[in-house]
């Protein structure tokens, strides 16, 4: 694997680190929260079983998901006589799966109930319903319910840890059919139903689309005395539009370097400037593209992407919730093709594209940071003698002129770009297990095999082992190094155009 030919004029990146040079922890945010469709989906069986294995690789510690009060989790409903009724069955099923395995709702709150709307106007396959209450007194009366649910099923320490965020997009007209003014109405009952049952439990929004309303929610909520724990929006690596469930406008990666994390910094700087200096700020929403139909989700390029943009924003956020886990995701119906350009980090037979192992392999760094003034590479020790380094190259391909529908589904092989040296010292003399795991241009890239296959539209049982076996994750190389007294190792890698790599040194006993 370390052994390929570097041509023409190749460039040398160094990495230099000190096994003792720590510097502080390294930002949470990248596992903090993942995203998935919508709540109904996580009553399936392959959906589960896809959620418990990430959270095993990956870490996840809350998930967000739309449609938790939609009219196929079955939660209201008004019968013959008038009367309201609550049904917390669907849920229930659903959080006591999610707990059971490690992970923490972070509970979007919506769309609406049919029979609590004010209109008929729905979204997606699914139908959810983005109108108005026709009565926000019966919406709060729905949310504590909700919340005094959730206190007596599973305590008031566990709620306590939890998010509730109001409503998903309401600054898009798909999303909400009402105004920003209806929005705020929506959100005050909600957060006053909320605390009205415990006031520890965290209340926020405007889970906004492209880091929008955020200075707009904090004054409002100052103004008028509302709580507001947390802000959230979501962004896109995109240029243009928004809400694209079928792919059908040609999304086009965006130039900007500071695509994303520029959002998330200005975000930052809002809050900073508000009357709320010191809130939380979750990114519920983000990736490369907003239409589950663009290939450059399943693309090997996504993984350095991925990791490009996490270093980029840092810690200005307490969240980068990726959007999605699983290609298990129906917003424009069930889709017909193995590999369809879905959100996903697995498809829906829970292949494992690129994007997984960039998650993957952020979980397998210890805490503690080292200093590292690599711009592209995140290091860190578990103070015990390992050291862990995940390097990359992020190096945006697209041609002028051509979408990402046309580009991302070819058999794209990466050029060159030299080789990068790693200069370790500070190391305590003896024996070291070196693990070398790597992701890029047909290394645990479950795509381009895919498009050597014909791209088939439908994968044989046959075909989806081995596509699963080529994007296990596993270390490419293993080998026992011998530190001198000097403390020192080092090694030499050869770099392609979106290449990734784990580095694990750890001492042997």
């Amino acid at each position: 694997m370390l052994a390929l030919p570097l041509a023409g004029r190749a460039q040398t990146r160094v990495i230099e680190l000190d096994a003792n040079a720590v510097d502080g922890t390294l930002a949470p945010a990248f596992n903090m929260s993942i995203g998935a469709g919508r709540a109904n989906e996580g009553l399936r069986a392959d959906w589960q079983q896809q959620l418990a294995q990430i959270k095993r690789d990956a870490g996840f510690r809350y998930i967000r998901m739309h449609g938790l009060l939609s009219d196929d989790m079955a939660v209201y409903r008004i019968d013959a006589q008038g009367k309201e009724q609550y049904n917390f069955q669907y849920i229930d099923a659903l959080y006591d799966y999610l707990l059971s395995i490690g992970v923490k709702p972070f509970v979007e709150l919506g769309f609406m109930p049919s029979q609590m709307a004010s209109g008929d106007k729905t979204i997606f396959w699914w139908r959810g319903n983005v109108t108005p209450p026709k009565d926000y007194a019966a919406w709060e009366r729905l949310i504590k319910a909700l919340a005094e649910h959730f206190t007596e099923r599973y305590g008031t320490d566990e709620v306590a840890s939890w998010y509730f965020e109001v409503w998903n997009e309401p600054n898009l007209d798909g999303f909400w059919a009402g105004s920003q003014e209806d929005y705020f109405k929506l959100y005050r009952h909600a957060a006053r139903a909320i605390k009205s049952v415990n006031a520890k439990y965290k209340v926020g929004g405007p889970a906004t689309a492209g880091a929008a309303w955020i200075p707009e929610m904090i004054a409002y909520c100052t103004r008028h005395g509302v709580p507001l724990d947390f802000v959230s929006t979501h962004t896109y690596g995109v240029d243009q539009g928004f809400l694209d469930e079928y792919g059908s406008m040609g999304t086009v990666l965006s130039k900007d370097d500071a695509a994303i994390s520029g959002d998330v910094i200005g975000n930052r700087k809002q809050i900073a400037a508000s009357a709320m200096p010191g809130l939380e700020l979750h990114y519920t929403e983000w990736s490369s593209s907003y239409t589950p139909a663009d290939p450059s989700h399943d693309s090997y390029h996504q993984a350095a992407y991925i990791l490009q943009k996490l270093k980029q924003v840092g810690a200005a956020a307490q969240s980068m919730s990726y959007w999605v886990f699983t290609d298990i995701f129906e917003e424009a119906g069930p889709r017909m093709e193995a590999f369809h350009g879905g959100f996903g980090l697995m498809n829906t037979q829970g292949i494992k594209k690129p994007a997984y192992f960039a998650y993957q392999f952020l979980n397998q760094l210890a805490p503690a940071a080292l200093k590292n003034s690599d711009s592209q590479s995140f290091a860190s020790t578990d103070r015990q003698g390992s050291v862990q380094l995940l390097l990359w190259d992020y190096t945006r391909t697209l041609p002028d002129a051509v979408n990402n529908q046309q580009y991302f589904i070819k058999d794209l092989p990466p050029k060159d770009k030299g080789k990068v040296d790693i200069r370790l010292r500070g190391l305590a003399r003896g024996s070291y297990t070196v693990d070398i795991s790597t992701v890029g241009y047909r290394r645990n890239d479950a795509f381009t095999a895919y498009i050597g296959m014909g791209s088939p539209k439908q994968l044989a049982k046959n075909q989806v082992a081995a596509l699963k076996s080529l994007a296990s994750g596993k270390p490419d190389e293993q080998r026992t190094v011998r530190v001198g007294a000097d403390g020192r190792f080092a090694l030499t890698l050869p770099l392609r155009e979106n290449d990734v790599y784990l580095l694990q040194l750890r001492a042997r006993k």
